[in-house]
C-alpha cells in the first residue's frame, strides 16, 4: 500500500508543480512580457475624460496590452483616483503591462516637446504657419478656424508643444499664458485692439506710448485713426504699403473710412505694446510719421504733418 502511495504523492506533486509553473508563465506573460503583436513606434492618444475601461480596450485593440481587465486593475492600484492621464503617448518599442500602466498613470509620454517661438505681433494665420513648420502633423487649417475669434488673446512667447498637439490645446495654452502675463492689468478689448496697432506702428516703448496718446486723442475728437498697419491685415500680408485705392477699400478695418478702433485686434500684441496702450503719453500732437531709417516725426497740425512728410522724401 505504501508503494502505491509514493507514486501517487509524486504524481500529485508534479501536478501541483506543473500548475504552479503554468500559472507563473501565464502571469509572466500577462504582466512582464509584451504582446508579440505589439507595434513599434505606436502613438496612442488618451482623450480627456476617458475611463480606465475605455483606455484598456483601446490599448488592447492597438496590440499594446493583452488584457484590458488586468490593465484596469493595475491602473486603479497605480493611479488611484486619478487613473490614467489624458495625453499623447509614444511606444517606440515593446513594453510589458506594468510599464505601460505605470506610464499612463504617471503621464510619462516618452515624447520630446518641440520648441516653438511665436513673435510679437503675429496674426492667427502667421501663428498657424509657424506651428505647421515646427509640427508636421499640426492641423493649421483647423487652428485658423478655431482661433480666429481669439485674435489678440494668443500671447506671443516661446512654447514647448508635443508633436501631435491639437489646435484646441495650443489655443488653450496661449490664452492661459495671456491671462497669466496680463494678470493685474486692466486690459479691455479696446486696449488690446490699440495694442495690436501699436505693435505694428512702432518698436520702441516710448514711441508706442506717444503714438498711443495721439491715437486715443483722435478717437476722443472723432478723427479717423488713419493707421496704415490695418491694410496688411485686410489683405492678409505681413507688410503692406497702401495705395490711394487701398485707402478706400470697403472694410470695417479700414481706419481711413471708419472712425474709431477696428472691430477686433489685427494681431497678437506683446506685453510691451499692451502696456503702452494702457499708459499713453499725453501731448498736443495729432499726427506722426516714420521715415525709412525709423525716425519718427510728430505734428500738431496738418500743415506741420505735410512739412514733416517733405523731410522724409
Amino acid at each position: 500500500m505504501k508503494r502505491l502511495l509514493l507514486p501517487l504523492k509524486k504524481k500529485n506533486f508534479l501536478f501541483v508543480v506543473g500548475i504552479a509553473t503554468f500559472g507563473f508563465l501565464m502571469l509572466y506573460m500577462l504582466f512582464f512580457s509584451a504582446p508579440a503583436a505589439h507595434p513599434d513606434n505606436a502613438i496612442i492618444e488618451i482623450q480627456k475624460g476617458s475611463s480606465i475601461r475605455t483606455v484598456g480596450t483601446l490599448l488592447y485593440e492597438e496590440g499594446i496590452i493583452r488584457s484590458p481587465s488586468l490593465f484596469s486593475l493595475l491602473a486603479r492600484v497605480m493611479g488611484g483616483e486619478t487613473g490614467v492621464l489624458h495625453d499623447v503617448y509614444v511606444f517606440s518599442e515593446k513594453e510589458n503591462l506594468f510599464s505601460v500602466t505605470y506610464r499612463l498613470t504617471h503621464g510619462i509620454t516618452d515624447i520630446t516637446p518641440v520648441k516653438v517661438t511665436i513673435p510679437e505681433g503675429a496674426t492667427v494665420r502667421e501663428i498657424a504657419q509657424i506651428l505647421k513648420q515646427k509640427l508636421v502633423l499640426f492641423d493649421d487649417a483647423m487652428f485658423i478656424v478655431l482661433a480666429k475669434k481669439d485674435e489678440g488673446y494668443l500671447f506671443p512667447d516661446t512654447y514647448f508643444f508635443l508633436p501631435a498637439v491639437s489646435p484646441e490645446k495650443v489655443i488653450e495654452t496661449m490664452k492661459e499664458n495671456f491671462a497669466k502675463r496680463t494678470l493685474g492689468l486692466l486690459v479691455t478689448k479696446d486696449t488690446l485692439i490699440m495694442a495690436s496697432l501699436l505693435e505694428k506702428e512702432a518698436r520702441q516703448t516710448e514711441t508706442r506710448r506717444m503714438i498711443a496718446g495721439i491715437l486715443w486723442r483722435r478717437i476722443l475728437i472723432g478723427m479717423p485713426l488713419q493707421v496704415d498697419a490695418v491694410f496688411g491685415y485686410i489683405h492678409n500680408r505681413p507688410t503692406f504699403h497702401p495705395s490711394f485705392t487701398d485707402l478706400e477699400v470697403d472694410s470695417p478695418y479700414n481706419t481711413y473710412t471708419h472712425k474709431g478702433l477696428p472691430p477686433t485686434p489685427i494681431n497678437n500684441p506683446g506685453l510691451d505694446a499692451i502696456q503702452a496702450a494702457l499708459t499713453p503719453i499725453k501731448s498736443s500732437y495729432l499726427y506722426y510719421l516714420t521715415d525709412q531709417e525709423g525716425n519718427i516725426y510728430y505734428g500738431r497740425t496738418f500743415e506741420e504733418h505735410v512739412a514733416n512728410r517733405a523731410k522724409t522724401k
